[in-house]
């Protein structure tokens, strides 16, 4: 129910402000808009609004929208014998979208794409400006044999700055190191010691794959997060879970697995986790009393491998928290340039992406659809507002850009078209528009397909 709630809210959202985009431009262009619909397929809900009785619709499938503005070249499209094109008079005509000068065409069809990503730069904003929660970017073990081994880093250091661009937590790195390698194989990491010694690293990421980074850009550097070692006292159990069913409680402190000594937390996690479907023998310390308790991880699969989890987790005390987090605060101004740069960035990463993915560097496995976007949805729902609305401006940065590509029937392809009046003096054809319509479809087709196969698969996978 979460995550379809979630994804409901999700697309309303990003939709609607992608379609006001066009709808508002176009008003300001004097354009007569027919239609401005939520969605498609049969409409739920139906109200004319304006002087121009402007027909407000949702409709049933929430996976889009569009503004239906009057256009001469769809009325001759759309008319037939049986159903001829409603007139207007030669002043409504004038308003039609394709009496408008170029420059106005163009500004309303970057407008909704303009739309998304200005919603996320003002959702950046509020997020950066309530402060973002982090975790301190100090190193823990360096991978042996690793680019970051070879490039001398060492436990214990702070990373302060990749290629000079500050860094307040270890998203930040994630976040510059993966944007860095796709312009340099070779990152410069300042570091500062315990002794507040300052050191330059050079990161060399050449031989790293480049799929693999996109997923885990620290592990696959070497990069490794310094945590305090955690005792195995059960801090959350969740309801109706295995270790609620078998009467494990919190503040239970793990003695033993099998057998095996527990000496922190993340020692119980990998006997779980390494015990899917297998009994356990688990030996705890409850008050004064110690306890044995039988237990039978329930499986469940990540990246095609199976794992046993029973629903519990530690539950950090204030001053582990002080240790591992920061909060970094933005003034209002900061906060907007800050938020700018982000969805700067993000929007040209995912030009490099796709770019890659079309040269096969990359693989097309990356192409996600709407039942991923539904899962991520529900999931950062879950994990609080802030999460939720930073994963709202992620996607909402993604149908902006995606917009913007120049395949006909996207707003980039409209953009084309016009490019193309500039230096001709004349629109495009009918014969032109149509072919390019075809093609169009055929690739957001192609798209469509893929997106569902990644998304099915990922399902099956886990």
């Amino acid at each position: 129910m979460i995550m379809a709630l979630a994804f409901l809210l999700t697309m309303s959202v990003l939709v609607t402000v992608h379609e006001y985009g066009h709808y508002q431009v176009a008003k300001w262009c004097g354009v007569k808009i027919l239609k401005f619909s939520i969605g498609f397929g049969k409409p739920l809900w139906i109200k004319p609004f304006g002087v121009d009785k402007t027909e407000f619709v949702i409709a049933a499938i929430p996976l889009g929208g569009y503004v239906k503005m009057l256009d001469e070249r769809e009325m001759a499209a759309e008319s037939t014998l049986e159903s001829p094109a409603v007139t207007y008079s030669e002043a409504e005509l004038m308003r039609a979208f394709n009496r408008q000068s170029v420059a106005k065409r163009i500004a309303i069809v970057i407008a909704g794409p303009m739309a998304n990503l200005l919603l996320a730069i003002g959702l950046y904003w509020i997020l950066f400006m309530m402060g973002i929660v982090g975790m301190k970017p100090v190193l823990g073990n360096v991978i042996a044999q690793s680019p970051a081994a070879v490039a001398n880093f060492t436990y214990g250091e702070t990373i302060q700055k990749i290629n000079g661009k500050e860094v307040a937590s270890w998203q930040d790195v994630s976040w510059l190191l993966l944007n860095e390698s796709l312009k340099n194989s070779n990152v410069e990491v300042e570091t500062v010691n315990s002794s507040h010694e300052v050191h330059l690293h050079q990161l060399d990421l050449s031989g790293i794959d480049q799929e693999a980074a996109a997923k885990d850009i620290l592990t696959e550097s070497g990069l490794t997060i310094d945590q305090p070692d955690i005792p195995a006292k059960i801090g959350i159990v969740t309801k109706n879970g295995i270790a609620d069913l078998a009467s494990l409680k919190v503040n239970d402190l793990v003695l033993r697995v099998n057998k095996t000594k527990i000496s922190v937390w993340e020692d119980f996690v990998q006997e779980v986790r390494q015990s899917p479907n297998k009994k356990l023998e688990i030996e705890i310390q409850r008050n004064s009393s110690v306890l044995n308790i039988a237990i039978k991880p329930e499986q469940f699969t990540e990246n095609g491998k199976k794992f046993g989890r029973i629903g519990v987790a530690f539950k950090m005390d204030e001053a582990t928290q002080d240790k591992l987090f920061i909060t970094t605060h933005y003034s209002a101004s900061a906060a907007l340039i800050k938020a700018t740069e982000k969805t700067w960035d993000i929007s040209v990463f995912t030009l490099k992406m796709l770019g890659k993915m079309f040269t096969g560097q990359v693989s097309l496995k990356g192409v996600s659809g709407p039942l991923t976007i539904a899962s991520y949805a529900g999931q950062s729902a879950q994990m609080g507002l802030n999460v939720f609305v930073g994963f709202l401006a992620l996607i909402s940065i993604s149908i902006g850009v995606l917009n913007l590509l120049p395949i006909p029937v996207l707003d980039g392809g409209h953009l084309m078209y016009y490019i193309v009046e500039i230096f001709t003096g004349k629109p495009t054809s009918d014969f032109a528009l149509n072919i390019g319509q075809r093609v169009g479809f055929f690739l957001l087709g192609c798209m469509m397909i893929l997106a569902f196969y990644n998304d099915i698969n990922r399902l099956i996978t886990g």
